[in-house]
């Protein structure tokens, strides 16, 4: 009997907007603190205030709140998807459900001027910087994250704070629940991914097959009958390297590198299931250049 192929583009809803990520290396330095003489990106000193004549006190420009705290967050999905957040954060010895990984400062000049913090070019630099640092955090390697349900987002100052000066930006780590909602993070995450414990706990299952529209992904410590476990790349594939190479290609693609893997995994090398799911073009150009293998949970 042959293998059994179960496959469909099947979109990950809350991939894309996850995904939507990038990082910097600067973080903030040690022992800084609010009241610091802080420069902006055209390397302007933030005035202090200045003396009038009689003597009183004439306020500056104000000057930018410090970078954020690497902490914990209490957010729900809404607010995690959000482009700026300003909830307290937690101990993260306490209930929480999204974790700092990373603060860095934004590169917002440009031939002298001064970007403004919303514009394609800064949310842009941000959304590639923040994903690109995950995989280093969680450790697992790049496909450690990709198999897992845990996904980054990132904030950056308001309009007011960032006309004020601030530059920074923040990485989050979080991780979906499947229902629309966010899982309680608990435990050590840096490096949890490099270790089989973590990615038994934080995997990315499924209720059911790839092509079942009824299933929901779910972290492999829940109840799950399906689990991806391999990745297939597809950058390159298309035109020009970059393009993304259409739904019949993209599909064709990981048929055979996933039938492989169900072939090599099943106890009966004639008949085994096994699953291919391939992003879209929406997903594509959101920098999702990969599709998964997915296999039964037996």
């Amino acid at each position: 009997m042959t293998a059994a192929l179960r496959a469909r583009a099947v979109g990950l809803v809350l991939l894309v907007p996850l995904v939507l990520a990038g990082c910097s290396d600067a973080a903030q330095e040690p022992g800084s603190r609010a009241g610091d003489v802080t420069a902006d990106a055209a390397g302007q000193e933030a005035a202090p205030d200045a003396a009038a004549a009689d003597g009183s006190r004439v306020a500056g420009p104000q000057r930018p709140a410090p970078p954020p705290e690497r902490g914990c967050y209490d957010l729900d999905l809404d607010a995690a998807l959000a482009a700026t957040d300003d909830s307290p954060t937690r101990p993260c010895a306490s209930p929480h459900t999204a974790r700092t990984f990373l603060v860095g400062r934004l590169d917002r000049a440009v031939d002298g001027h001064l970007l403004a913090v919303d514009s394609d070019r800064v949310r842009s630099q941000v959304a590639t910087q923040c994903p690109a640092a995950l995989p280093g955090f969680l450790g697992g390697g790049e496909d450690g994250w990709r198999l897992s349900v845990l996904r980054a987002v990132w904030f950056t100052p308001t309009l007011p704070e960032a006309d004020a000066g601030a530059s920074w930006f923040r990485c989050d780590v979080v991780a979906p629940d499947g229902r629309g909602g966010l899982l309680p993070l608990a435990g050590r995450l840096e490096g949890v991914l490099a270790t089989v414990t973590g990615r038994d706990r934080w995997g990315l299952c499924a209720t059911g097959a790839p092509d079942d529209r009824d299933a929901r992904r779910v972290a492999c410590a829940e109840q799950h009958s399906w689990r991806a476990v391999s990745v297939v790349e597809l950058a390159g594939t298309g035109a020009a390297g970059e393009d993304y190479p259409g739904e019949q290609a993209a599909r064709e693609r990981g048929q055979e590198p996933c039938e492989q893997v169900g072939r090599d995994r099943a106890t009966d090398s004639l008949q085994f299931t096994w699953g291919y799911e391939w992003p879209s073009a929406e997903q594509w150009a959101a920098g999702q250049r990969f599709g998964r293998c997915w296999l039964p949970v037996t």
